[in-house]
Protein backbone atom coordinates (compact mmCIF):
# COMPACT_ATOMS: atom_id res chain seq x y z
CA UNK A 1 0.00 0.00 0.00
CA UNK A 2 2.89 1.94 0.03
CA UNK A 3 2.99 3.11 -3.44
CA UNK A 4 -0.60 2.54 -3.90
CA UNK A 5 -1.93 4.94 -1.93
CA UNK A 6 -0.37 7.68 -3.94
CA UNK A 7 -2.32 9.33 -6.84
CA UNK A 8 -0.76 8.53 -10.30
CA UNK A 9 0.56 12.02 -10.57
CA UNK A 10 1.82 12.26 -7.18
CA UNK A 11 3.64 9.15 -7.92
CA UNK A 12 5.22 10.18 -11.39
CA UNK A 13 6.79 13.27 -9.80
CA UNK A 14 8.05 11.07 -6.99
CA UNK A 15 9.65 9.06 -9.20
CA UNK A 16 11.23 11.33 -11.14
CA UNK A 17 12.12 13.37 -8.44
CA UNK A 18 14.16 10.53 -7.01
CA UNK A 19 15.85 9.15 -10.47
CA UNK A 20 17.19 12.92 -11.22
CA UNK A 21 18.20 13.98 -7.66
CA UNK A 22 20.13 10.76 -7.57
CA UNK A 23 21.58 11.42 -11.37
CA UNK A 24 22.40 14.75 -10.13
CA UNK A 25 23.90 13.54 -6.95
CA UNK A 26 25.97 11.81 -9.25
CA UNK A 27 26.70 14.28 -11.89
CA UNK A 28 27.93 16.60 -9.28
CA UNK A 29 30.21 13.89 -7.39
CA UNK A 30 32.04 12.99 -10.48
CA UNK A 31 33.04 16.82 -11.03
CA UNK A 32 34.25 17.00 -7.49
CA UNK A 33 36.76 13.81 -8.13
CA UNK A 34 37.35 14.84 -11.62
CA UNK A 35 40.81 15.46 -11.10
CA UNK A 36 41.50 11.73 -10.34
CA UNK A 37 39.51 10.35 -13.58
CA UNK A 38 43.08 7.99 -13.78
CA UNK A 39 42.71 6.26 -10.85
CA UNK A 40 39.21 6.41 -10.48
CA UNK A 41 37.90 5.08 -14.16
CA UNK A 42 38.72 1.48 -13.36
CA UNK A 43 36.70 0.64 -10.06
CA UNK A 44 34.18 3.30 -11.00
CA UNK A 45 33.62 1.39 -14.11
CA UNK A 46 33.61 -2.31 -12.38
CA UNK A 47 31.22 -0.79 -9.91
CA UNK A 48 28.80 0.96 -12.69
CA UNK A 49 28.60 -1.89 -15.15
CA UNK A 50 27.50 -4.40 -11.88
CA UNK A 51 25.05 -2.01 -10.71
CA UNK A 52 23.33 -1.33 -14.23
CA UNK A 53 23.17 -5.23 -14.89
CA UNK A 54 21.49 -5.20 -11.48
CA UNK A 55 19.21 -2.88 -12.30
CA UNK A 56 18.31 -3.89 -15.53
CA UNK A 57 17.20 -7.60 -14.28
CA UNK A 58 15.77 -5.87 -10.91
CA UNK A 59 13.42 -3.58 -13.49
CA UNK A 60 12.86 -6.53 -15.56
CA UNK A 61 11.41 -8.83 -12.40
CA UNK A 62 9.16 -6.27 -11.73
CA UNK A 63 8.05 -5.56 -15.07
CA UNK A 64 7.51 -8.89 -15.63
CA UNK A 65 5.54 -9.53 -12.40
CA UNK A 66 3.14 -6.56 -13.04
CA UNK A 67 2.35 -7.71 -16.61
CA UNK A 68 1.38 -11.21 -15.60
CA UNK A 69 -0.98 -9.33 -12.81
CA UNK A 70 -2.75 -7.18 -15.23
CA UNK A 71 -3.19 -10.06 -17.82
CA UNK A 72 -4.61 -12.05 -15.44
CA UNK A 73 -7.17 -9.30 -14.24
CA UNK A 74 -7.52 -8.83 -18.44
CA UNK A 75 -8.90 -12.58 -18.50
CA UNK A 76 -10.60 -12.94 -15.49
CA UNK A 77 -12.81 -9.89 -16.45
CA UNK A 78 -13.86 -11.80 -19.63
CA UNK A 79 -14.31 -15.05 -17.37
CA UNK A 80 -16.86 -13.46 -15.50
CA UNK A 81 -18.70 -12.02 -18.37
CA UNK A 82 -18.73 -14.90 -19.99
CA UNK A 83 -20.12 -17.18 -16.62
CA UNK A 84 -22.52 -14.09 -15.92
CA UNK A 85 -23.88 -14.70 -19.71
CA UNK A 86 -24.21 -18.04 -19.33
CA UNK A 87 -25.78 -17.74 -16.26
CA UNK A 88 -28.44 -15.13 -17.80
CA UNK A 89 -29.30 -17.38 -20.88
CA UNK A 90 -29.82 -20.46 -18.64
CA UNK A 91 -32.25 -18.58 -16.39
CA UNK A 92 -34.20 -17.64 -18.80
CA UNK A 93 -35.14 -21.49 -18.87
CA UNK A 94 -36.54 -21.70 -15.33
CA UNK A 95 -40.03 -21.30 -14.55
CA UNK A 96 -42.00 -18.32 -13.60
CA UNK A 97 -41.64 -16.68 -11.30
CA UNK A 98 -38.66 -17.69 -10.91
CA UNK A 99 -37.38 -16.87 -14.27
CA UNK A 100 -38.35 -13.10 -14.47
CA UNK A 101 -37.17 -12.39 -10.49
CA UNK A 102 -33.71 -14.60 -11.75
CA UNK A 103 -32.83 -12.44 -14.57
CA UNK A 104 -34.31 -9.21 -12.81
CA UNK A 105 -31.62 -9.66 -10.38
CA UNK A 106 -28.55 -10.73 -12.64
CA UNK A 107 -28.67 -7.70 -14.34
CA UNK A 108 -28.23 -5.82 -11.19
CA UNK A 109 -24.90 -8.43 -10.30
CA UNK A 110 -23.83 -7.25 -13.85
CA UNK A 111 -24.32 -3.86 -12.49
CA UNK A 112 -22.46 -4.14 -9.63
CA UNK A 113 -19.56 -6.08 -11.35
CA UNK A 114 -19.00 -3.09 -14.00
CA UNK A 115 -18.99 -1.01 -10.31
CA UNK A 116 -16.54 -2.93 -9.00
CA UNK A 117 -14.12 -2.23 -12.47
CA UNK A 118 -14.13 1.61 -11.82
CA UNK A 119 -13.49 1.88 -7.84
CA UNK A 120 -9.94 1.26 -6.05
CA UNK A 121 -9.49 -2.17 -4.44
CA UNK A 122 -9.81 -2.06 -0.59
CA UNK A 123 -11.70 0.94 -0.93
CA UNK A 124 -14.60 1.76 0.85
CA UNK A 125 -16.57 2.07 -2.07
CA UNK A 126 -15.24 -0.91 -3.25
CA UNK A 127 -16.44 -2.75 -0.10
CA UNK A 128 -19.92 -1.21 -0.98
CA UNK A 129 -20.07 -3.01 -4.01
CA UNK A 130 -18.96 -6.24 -2.73
CA UNK A 131 -21.63 -5.81 0.15
CA UNK A 132 -24.35 -5.20 -2.76
CA UNK A 133 -23.13 -8.11 -4.60
CA UNK A 134 -23.30 -10.35 -1.65
CA UNK A 135 -27.08 -9.52 -0.71
CA UNK A 136 -27.79 -10.34 -4.76
CA UNK A 137 -26.04 -13.51 -4.69
CA UNK A 138 -28.33 -14.37 -1.26
CA UNK A 139 -31.13 -13.71 -3.29
CA UNK A 140 -30.12 -15.30 -6.27
CA UNK A 141 -29.51 -18.55 -4.74
CA UNK A 142 -32.19 -18.51 -2.73
CA UNK A 143 -34.80 -18.53 -6.15
CA UNK A 144 -31.94 -21.10 -7.31
CA UNK A 145 -33.16 -23.48 -4.48
CA UNK A 146 -36.89 -22.64 -5.01
CA UNK A 147 -36.37 -23.93 -8.94
CA UNK A 148 -35.29 -26.91 -7.72
CA UNK A 149 -37.64 -27.37 -5.06
CA UNK A 150 -40.18 -26.66 -7.87
CA UNK A 151 -38.97 -28.89 -10.30
CA UNK A 152 -36.59 -31.28 -8.60
CA UNK A 153 -35.57 -33.70 -11.71
CA UNK A 154 -35.68 -30.99 -14.51
CA UNK A 155 -32.70 -30.61 -16.11
CA UNK A 156 -33.11 -26.60 -16.63
CA UNK A 157 -32.43 -25.52 -12.82
CA UNK A 158 -29.67 -27.95 -11.89
CA UNK A 159 -27.37 -26.63 -14.88
CA UNK A 160 -28.32 -23.10 -13.90
CA UNK A 161 -27.49 -23.81 -10.38
CA UNK A 162 -24.45 -24.96 -11.67
CA UNK A 163 -23.54 -21.96 -14.14
CA UNK A 164 -25.10 -19.22 -10.71
CA UNK A 165 -22.25 -21.25 -8.88
CA UNK A 166 -19.53 -20.39 -11.30
CA UNK A 167 -20.36 -16.74 -11.60
CA UNK A 168 -20.06 -16.14 -7.79
CA UNK A 169 -16.93 -18.07 -7.78
CA UNK A 170 -15.99 -15.81 -11.09
CA UNK A 171 -16.28 -12.29 -9.02
CA UNK A 172 -14.95 -13.47 -6.09
CA UNK A 173 -11.54 -14.06 -8.34
CA UNK A 174 -11.36 -11.10 -9.93
CA UNK A 175 -12.24 -9.07 -6.53
CA UNK A 176 -8.95 -11.14 -4.96
CA UNK A 177 -6.96 -10.55 -8.19
CA UNK A 178 -7.80 -6.74 -7.93
CA UNK A 179 -6.04 -6.01 -4.61
CA UNK A 180 -3.22 -9.39 -5.68
CA UNK A 181 -0.43 -6.45 -6.64
CA UNK A 182 3.25 -6.74 -6.72
CA UNK A 183 4.72 -6.24 -2.93
CA UNK A 184 6.01 -2.94 -2.10
CA UNK A 185 9.59 -4.37 -1.14
CA UNK A 186 9.76 -5.46 -4.80
CA UNK A 187 8.53 -1.82 -6.15
CA UNK A 188 11.07 -0.36 -3.46
CA UNK A 189 14.12 -2.51 -4.24
CA UNK A 190 13.19 -1.12 -7.55
CA UNK A 191 13.55 2.50 -7.18
CA UNK A 192 16.28 1.85 -4.62
CA UNK A 193 18.23 -0.07 -7.26
CA UNK A 194 17.40 2.53 -10.43
CA UNK A 195 18.67 5.23 -7.90
CA UNK A 196 22.25 3.71 -7.04
CA UNK A 197 22.95 2.65 -10.49
CA UNK A 198 22.17 6.04 -12.03
CA UNK A 199 23.85 7.92 -9.80
CA UNK A 200 26.97 5.53 -9.90
CA UNK A 201 26.39 6.01 -13.91
CA UNK A 202 26.74 9.50 -13.66
CA UNK A 203 29.34 9.56 -11.19
CA UNK A 204 31.70 7.35 -13.53
CA UNK A 205 30.58 9.92 -16.74
CA UNK A 206 30.84 13.08 -15.06
CA UNK A 207 34.69 11.31 -13.80
CA UNK A 208 36.11 11.05 -16.99
CA UNK A 209 34.35 14.22 -18.38
CA UNK A 210 31.20 13.20 -21.01
CA UNK A 211 28.20 11.75 -21.19
CA UNK A 212 25.96 14.49 -19.35
CA UNK A 213 22.91 14.07 -21.47
CA UNK A 214 23.11 10.16 -21.78
CA UNK A 215 23.23 9.80 -18.23
CA UNK A 216 19.92 12.41 -17.89
CA UNK A 217 17.86 10.62 -20.81
CA UNK A 218 18.83 6.96 -19.01
CA UNK A 219 17.32 8.53 -16.24
CA UNK A 220 14.38 9.48 -18.27
CA UNK A 221 13.38 6.61 -19.70
CA UNK A 222 14.33 4.46 -16.22
CA UNK A 223 11.99 6.42 -14.53
CA UNK A 224 9.41 5.86 -17.44
CA UNK A 225 9.74 2.13 -17.10
CA UNK A 226 9.09 2.31 -13.41
CA UNK A 227 6.05 4.63 -14.15
CA UNK A 228 4.91 1.79 -16.44
CA UNK A 229 5.66 -0.81 -13.77
CA UNK A 230 3.51 0.82 -11.11
CA UNK A 231 0.88 1.77 -13.87
CA UNK A 232 -0.09 -1.77 -14.63
CA UNK A 233 -0.29 -2.45 -10.81
CA UNK A 234 -3.30 -0.21 -10.55
CA UNK A 235 -5.76 -1.56 -12.62
CA UNK A 236 -8.92 0.93 -11.70
CA UNK A 237 -6.90 4.12 -11.56
CA UNK A 238 -3.53 4.66 -13.32
CA UNK A 239 -3.14 5.59 -17.06
CA UNK A 240 -3.47 1.33 -18.18
CA UNK A 241 -6.63 -0.06 -16.79
CA UNK A 242 -8.28 -3.06 -17.52
CA UNK A 243 -11.15 -2.73 -19.91
CA UNK A 244 -14.79 -3.29 -18.57
CA UNK A 245 -15.68 -3.61 -22.16
CA UNK A 246 -16.58 -7.40 -21.77
CA UNK A 247 -18.96 -6.61 -18.99
CA UNK A 248 -20.71 -3.41 -20.72
CA UNK A 249 -21.51 -5.20 -23.89
CA UNK A 250 -22.75 -8.52 -21.79
CA UNK A 251 -24.62 -5.41 -19.86
CA UNK A 252 -25.94 -3.93 -22.72
CA UNK A 253 -26.95 -7.33 -24.53
CA UNK A 254 -29.57 -7.82 -21.45
CA UNK A 255 -31.83 -5.02 -22.27
CA UNK A 256 -33.11 -6.97 -25.42
CA UNK A 257 -35.95 -9.27 -24.95
CA UNK A 258 -34.69 -12.72 -23.63
CA UNK A 259 -34.19 -15.17 -26.20
CA UNK A 260 -36.10 -17.73 -24.46
CA UNK A 261 -39.31 -17.89 -23.49
CA UNK A 262 -40.63 -19.14 -20.38
CA UNK A 263 -41.29 -23.16 -19.86
CA UNK A 264 -44.96 -23.86 -21.02
CA UNK A 265 -46.11 -25.67 -18.12
CA UNK A 266 -44.62 -22.51 -15.87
Amino acid sequence: MLFFSLSTWVLALILFAITLLATGLGLVAGRKVQHRSDDLREPFGVMQATLLGFMGLILAFGLSLAVGRYEDRRAAIVAESNAIGTTYLRAQTLAEPVRTQSLTLLKSFTDTSIRLTQTVPSSPEANRVLADSTQIEAQLWRLAGQALDAAPIDTAPRLYVDSLNQTFDAQSTRAYGLGNRVPDEVLLLEVVGAALALGLLALHLATIGQGVFTVVLAAVLVTLILLVTFDLDRPTRGFIQVPADPLINLRISMDAPPAASAPSGG
